[in-house]
């Protein structure tokens, strides 16, 4: 691929830590990382997909600073297990890490959650840096400090906060992947704009030919806007208990659909589809101004993203899997729900609400 000088990186405080982007950062991912987290080891995780393109050299640069060593993991949602966990804690103790090791994500969401993960837990807790190489990580993964994994119950059962020391995006790694991830990205973009900033939706909306192609400056400015709009939610509310909650919207039924479907189709489509499905249920509570859904679906839609249930997954095993979401409360599942594009409903401070299976039924068929 054509490579890009690094240029001077936009940079977003994350509150405790730094957000830094640019088209060709990574040639100062080795010195970012050691200013951010220095450390006597530095152990890189990747996947099989990832690691190709750029794990040498950014083990051959770290190695000038420190001992560095690669770990690489299968790609995809299905190997985001406590076994994959496992298998990376066991090498890194064999590696002879220990408290002074500073833990590398170099990858999309999932290695970003297995990796942020393993630095969580291992030993007590020791620091990561986040390199997400896909469009959905850097507008969304990498930032905010949520690590896990996946169980046979559900996505993301079991998993830890722990905010990154840094998060470092080279705009210029989304060349590299298949068109399906960069739309996948752009669904996560588009959330932003429709909980938070009515502009920036409009501008995703009008960029997304540009940002489906690459292009360094208009991918630039969306990860940055994304960035700034999750990191103020997010210093706001770190543990979720108010407005952060806001960042779920669309992944109540999203997620539903994306276990109820073995995890075939991709998170940001997911996510897609969750978004038109649960503001058509906010329309039909009278939360959500009426045509909320269409502007939604029309945004997707300009993306190549798909807004309907997949005719396969039929809805009663849908809202089952919706029983297995962590932030079902008492029993009932809890729904961020828009007012209008850029406005969710706020619930008096509680920024969510259950809502009756048969509705979720009737909008789901």
């Amino acid at each position: 691929m054509t490579h890009t000088a690094a240029q001077a990186p936009r940079s977003v405080d994350a509150g405790s830590y730094l957000v830094r982007i640019a088209a060709g950062l990574r040639d100062q991912f080795a010195s970012q990382i050691v200013a951010a987290a220095p450390a006597y080891r530095y152990a890189v995780i990747s996947d099989v997909n990832v690691a190709p393109h750029y794990a040498d050299a950014l083990v051959k640069s770290l190695r000038a600073h420190g001992r560095a060593s690669l770990h690489v993991v299968p790609a995809g949602e299905q190997h985001k297990t406590r076994a994959t966990w496992a298998r990376l804690t066991d090498d890194l103790l064999a590696d002879g890490c220990g408290r002074d090791t500073t833990v590398v994500a170099l990858g999309g969401g999932v290695v970003g959650d297995l990796a942020g993960f393993v630095a969580a837990t291992f030993m007590r807790g020791i620091p990561v840096v986040q390199c997400p190489t896909t469009l959905l990580a850097m507008i969304d993964a990498s930032v905010g400090g949520k690590t896990g994994v996946d169980t046979a119950s559900g996505k993301n059962l079991v998993g830890s906060f722990h905010p990154p020391a840094a998060v470092l995006a080279d705009v210029e790694t989304t060349r590299t992947l298949p068109l399906a991830h960069r739309r996948a990205g752009l669904a996560e973009a588009i959330k932003h704009g429709a909980i938070a900033d009515s502009a920036y939706f409009r501008a995703v909306h009008d960029a997304c030919a540009a940002i489906l192609d690459s292009d360094p400056s208009a991918t630039l400015d969306v990860v940055e806007r994304s960035v700034q709009i999750k990191a103020a939610i997010v210093r706001d509310d770190p543990r979720e208990r108010g407005k952060r909650k806001t960042l779920n919207f669309g992944h109540t039924l999203g997620h539903a659909i994306e276990h109820a479907s073995g995890y075939t189709l991709l998170h940001g489509e997911c996510v897609a589809i969750g978004m038109v499905l649960e503001t058509r249920i906010a329309e039909r509570l009278g939360i959500a101004q009426q045509g909320t859904a269409a502007a939604i679906a029309a945004a997707l839609t300009q993306a190549g993203l798909p807004v309907d249930r997949p005719a396969y997954l039929v809805p009663p095993a849908v809202l089952s899997a919706t029983r297995l979401d962590k932030k079902a409360q008492a029993g009932a599942v809890e729904y961020a729900l828009p007012r209008r594009i850029g406005m969710m409903f706020d619930g008096d401070g509680v920024w969510s609400l259950p809502v009756d299976d048969a509705l979720v039924l009737e909008v789901l068929a």
